[in-house]
């Protein structure tokens, strides 16, 4: 079996997403030929401080929401700093269009969309030492590059089926 050949489209707004603009954005975009997997990135949002003299205390992000994405809940654990979107290559630039689009009636400030590679590609040491230790089971390929190295990816990724 061949590989699928894909390209990450990079979306980079100019202010940080709000939890209700992210979820009009990634339905749209799911909606689009040829996508594979997005990727969303921003500063964590965590349910408890982690350190300092609040340690232990809940924190009550008005960011940190469930959004309904193609029809699955997924709790928001980042303030959405820029998406990465894996697309087919066939499929490429018509979706830069249509992203461009779509962010244009969308946003009301600036945004970059760029073209390239901004996931990893092949697995990595820790991937492998993962699986080899117990700490993933059945490591799943499409997940490369989706997921820190220093976490468990049942604790990040969120699988949003067709």
């Amino acid at each position: 079996m061949e590989p699928i050949k894909a390209t990450d489209v990079r979306i980079f707004p100019h202010r940080r997403l709000k939890p209700e603009t992210t979820e009009k954005i990634l339905n749209e975009l799911l909606d689009l030929e040829g996508v594979l997997r997005f990727l969303v990135n921003g500063e964590s949002l965590p349910k408890i401080v982690g350190y300092g003299p609040a340690r232990g205390t809940s924190v009550n992000h008005p960011d940190r929401k469930i959004i309904t994405v193609k029809g699955k809940e997924v709790e928001l654990l980042v303030s959405v700093g820029d998406i990465i979107v894996t697309i087919r290559q066939e499929n490429l630039e018509e979706f830069v269009e249509k992203t461009k689009s779509i962010l244009e009636e969308t946003l009301n400030f600036g945004f970059d969309v760029r073209v390239g590679i901004f996931t990893r590609t092949q697995t990595t040491v820790s991937d492998n030492l993962k699986v080899a230790y117990g700490i993933e089971e059945d490591f799943d390929p499409s997940l490369i590059g989706l997921v820190d190295p220093k976490t468990n990816s049942k604790e990040t990724v969120k699988l949003i089926g067709d």
